[in-house]
């Protein structure tokens, strides 16, 4: 070391302005060389150090820790030197001999290693060779690509087998990692739809979809068709005619809304089909809560039933294709008390019972309708009717606390 810093003294002190071009370059390739050999003795020292513990005996959390602390370099820089120590001294020690060598640099070597770590054991050293032969041409970025499929070159074979694994892991990550979020957003009546999908699945939605987006005359623009006499309009195949006006003009949607108005159609279609499976004793469907007034002049506002509020256009837009069922407690057009000829809260029965209630009953509970069951407050088994006024509507895990526990409706 002493030698070392009367060498390098002496080369400060010299003027660099004097050299010629070529004995400039020279002496930079042999400044450059040293530096990744002086380089290599760091590492080993960082790894004597580490190894012995020294750090944490002069009351430092770790070598990293010491290293940032007693040279001022940044957390990042320190814990690559402790893991390229401890590399070099174990698997990478090709690498290790080539840095010394001055074949490869700091950087070249810290790639190479991160890569020759994901190879076994038995091959690592090839790996690192080959890598090493490489580093004459390709720099850190290039080798990074080169070590992603090192594999392949040092055992094709396993190679294969490992991209296979590794797909079908990718694939159940995918497959596990699936969701669908549907997000009011505060203050808009927008709903932001956002989610991932595994590709089997999304190759079966966009199977559906695709016939669906293609570009058509839009019938969104303009009123809807609706009944005659309210102010609607008459359709015929693929224009839409309002009155007074020419035919509707090109499909001016983006891929966005026609992905999204196809999506909306398919799960349409599906409801309307009626093969899907009962959701809360109803088959699914679409429940809009609407005073008879609000209908007919379309001035107000309707409800979901999930409480979210639309207009009396849009609930009138929905009742073209739907049944209106008056909910008039007690009315002649809706039989509300079924007694003791069914158990179950079915039908218009439970339509009146989601209209009165609007969700789980328990307090502090905000689970929509659909997630709720029909409870007998007096139970069947024990003589109670099936009528709405023995009857609140609760969540599964409310219905089975109420049976459950002390807790009286």
């Amino acid at each position: 070391m002493t030698a070392l810093d009367e060498v390098l003294v002496e080369c400060r002190s010299a003027s660099a302005w004097a050299l010629a071009d070529w004995t400039l370059v020279d002496c930079l390739d042999r400044v450059q060389a040293l530096t990744d050999a002086v380089a290599a003795v760091r590492l080993s020292l960082i790894r004597e150090v580490d190894g012995r513990g020294v750090a944490v005996g002069q009351g430092a959390t770790s070598t990293a820790v010491w290293l940032r602390e007693r040279y001022r370099i940044s957390s990042g820089a320190a814990a690559r030197s402790v893991r390229l120590a401890a590399a070099m001294d174990a698997e990478a020690a090709t690498v290790g001999q080539a840095l010394t060598a001055g074949t490869v640099n700091v950087e070249q070597a810290t790639v190479i290693a991160a890569a020759v770590a994901d190879l076994p054991v038995e091959l690592r050293t090839a790996g690192a060779q080959h890598l090493v032969a490489e580093a004459a041409v390709f720099g850190p970025r290039e080798l990074g690509v080169l070590g992603q499929r090192l594999l392949e070159v040092v055992d094709p074979g396993r190679a294969q087998e490992r991209a296979g694994a590794d797909l079908a892991r990718a694939e159940d990550r995918a497959y596990h990692g699936r969701g669908l979020f549907l997000t009011d957003v505060a203050g808009s009546p927008r709903v932001r739809v956002t989610g991932w999908l595994d590709r089997e699945g999304a190759a079966e939605v966009r199977a559906a979809l695709d016939p669906l987006c293609s570009p058509r005359t839009s019938r969104r623009d303009g009123p809807h068709p609706s009944e005659p006499g309210l102010g609607g309009a008459a359709t015929s195949g693929d224009e839409t005619r309002s009155a007074g006006s020419g035919p509707a003009g090109p499909d001016l949607r983006t891929a966005g809304q026609r992905r999204a108005d196809a999506l909306i159609e398919v799960c349409r279609h599906a409801c309307a089909a009626g093969e899907l499976p009962d959701n809360g004793g109803d088959r699914p469907q679409i429940v809009v809560t609407v005073n008879w007034g609000t209908l007919r002049g379309q001035v107000g506002a309707a409800m979901l039933d999930d409480g979210s509020p639309v207009s009396a256009a849009a609930a009138r837009r929905i009742a073209c294709d739907a049944a209106v069922l008056p909910a008039v407690l007690g009315g002649a057009g809706q039989v509300l008390d079924i007694g003791r000829e069914r158990r179950l809260f079915t039908g218009p029965l439970r339509r009146a019972l989601i209209l009165r209630d609007g969700g789980c009953a328990h307090p502090g509970c905000d689970r929509p309708p659909r997630w709720c069951d029909g409870h007998h407050i007096q139970h069947w088994a024990d003589g109670g009717l099936t009528a709405l006024g023995n009857a609140v509507l609760l969540c599964r895990h409310h219905h089975r606390l109420i049976h459950h526990s002390d807790w009286q409706v």
